[in-house]
Formats: structure tokens, C-alpha cells, sequence
């Protein structure tokens, strides 16, 4: 069976500002993604980036099918909350956020 080596975690380049909360969200609250389709996919919130030097900002999430664990960022129009309105055209999170934290 072949190891895996350990990786070196890096920090984040001074421009690069990284949150785990963002429009109500907090670090392992499940959402939804537009535009990837399959079955059993499930995400959770990691972190919301924002680029500081171009004003670019992603969304990081966590998930997959049943038992995986990918880390895939994606625009903040493409994340929805799990009770939301996707298909019926309700907003994105990024158009409205949730409630405030209480």
C-alpha cells in the first residue's frame, strides 16, 4: 500500500483574506451548488476568499457523494442554502444573505 506524505501547509499570501463565516454561513453548514449536477452530492461551507488585489471572491466548499471529502471552490453566485428556492429561482446567497449571527 503506498503512503501518503505529509503536506506542507502554507499561509495564505497577505492579498488573499480568508473567512469561515460569510452571509450566515459558518465553517460546516451544509449548501447547495448550482451548475453541478449528480446524485447524493452533498456540500458544507468551509470558507469564504477574497482576493484583495482584483476584488475577485470564491467560495470554498467541502464534499461529494457519500464519503468523500473534495475541496472545490466556486463563485458566491453559485452557493445557495440547503432550504432555498434554487429551482424555483430563489436568490443566491451572495444576493441575500441569511440572518445575522446569533
Amino acid at each position: 500500500m503506498a503512503r501518503r506524505r505529509k503536506s506542507t501547509v502554507q499561509a495564505l499570501p497577505a492579498h488573499l483574506h480568508r473567512s469561515d463565516t460569510w452571509n450566515g454561513l459558518r465553517a460546516g453548514d451544509p449548501v447547495e451548488i448550482a451548475g453541478v449536477t449528480g446524485r447524493g452530492l452533498h456540500w458544507v461551507f468551509r470558507a469564504h476568499v477574497r482576493n484583495e488585489r482584483n476584488g475577485a471572491e470564491s467560495v470554498e466548499v467541502a464534499g461529494g457523494r457519500d464519503g468523500e471529502h473534495h475541496v472545490r471552490s466556486f463563485l458566491p453566485d453559485q452557493v445557495f442554502p440547503v432550504r432555498g428556492r434554487r429551482s424555483a429561482g430563489g436568490p443566491s446567497l451572495a444576493e441575500a444573505p441569511q440572518l445575522p449571527f446569533g
